[in-house]
């Protein structure tokens, strides 16, 4: 590919694309250029790992479980250190997981996923992401929530609601707007956007057809893992298992 040809190209684009990033969060005053450069920077470092030594994983599916545990913690890491909510934060691993989990065990029982390491890595890191994307905006959604209500909490606890059922009714609405990213793309697939697994297929000369198929199962497979992550999140905050050090009660 042209890419794989023209290095200096690559490395002058990714420059051009971080660097103009950085500069307007940082004269927008929206956040500093610092957070997008050392992320920029992260993002090259660890691909370049990955590259040398996924080759290998995938050969073997035991490494490529392995490889996929090691996603797991990370996303999990990710999604907590977002939080701010300290050392609770590690509860987030229930949503993450919660949602990741049962849809690789259906893919794998329907027979639709494959047990090699060329199917499970891609796909269960797809899934894993879409989870730690939905549990970071579902807890940071619903604890802002919490905190700018949180005269409501009180009445309503006043008023002879529990403390979960206190925290889900005032806390739904801003949870369910973690799951519109995954909306959006599964509503406009196609239309505005060919999604990872579509696209990879192609190129490896894979019919369309089937890599519409396998897009679709990713897709639905999204729904269900980030629908499950921001309910998980939701019951967290709900029994205060996953709370900010001044929002406890």
């Amino acid at each position: 590919m042209a890419i794989a040809q023209s290095w200096w190209r690559l490395a002058l684009v990714c420059a051009v694309f971080a660097g103009a990033a950085a500069v307007l969060g940082w004269k927008g005053a929206l956040f500093g250029a610092r957070p997008v450069l050392r992320a920029a920077l992260r993002a090259t470092v660890q691909l370049a790992a990955v590259s040398s030594v996924v080759a290998v994983v995938l050969l073997s599916v035991p490494l490529s479980w392995l490889f996929l545990a090691v996603m797991a913690t990370v996303a999990t890491a990710t999604a907590a250190t977002r939080t701010g909510t300290g050392w609770r934060g590690a509860w987030v691993a229930v949503a993450v997981l919660g949602g990741t989990a049962p849809a690789m065990a259906v893919l794998l029982g329907s027979s639709l996923l494959p047990m090699r390491g060329t199917t499970l890595v891609p796909v269960g890191g797809i899934l894993l992401g879409g989870a730690m994307t939905a549990s970071t905006l579902a807890v940071r959604r619903v604890l802002d929530a919490l905190e700018q209500r949180r005269g409501e909490f009180e009445a309503a606890l006043a008023l002879g609601f529990t403390e979960p059922e206190a925290v889900r009714e005032l806390v739904r609405r801003a949870a369910a707007d973690a799951l519109l990213p995954a909306l959006d793309q599964t509503r406009t697939v196609g239309l505005v956007t060919l999604p990872g697994a579509f696209v990879g297929m192609v190129l490896g000369g894979a019919p369309a057809w089937q890599a519409g198929a396998l897009q679709l199962v990713v897709l639905l497979g999204l729904l269900l893992v980030e629908s499950i992550a921001i309910v998980a999140v939701v019951e967290l905050v709900a029994h205060g298992l996953v709370r900010r050090p001044r929002e406890m009660v």
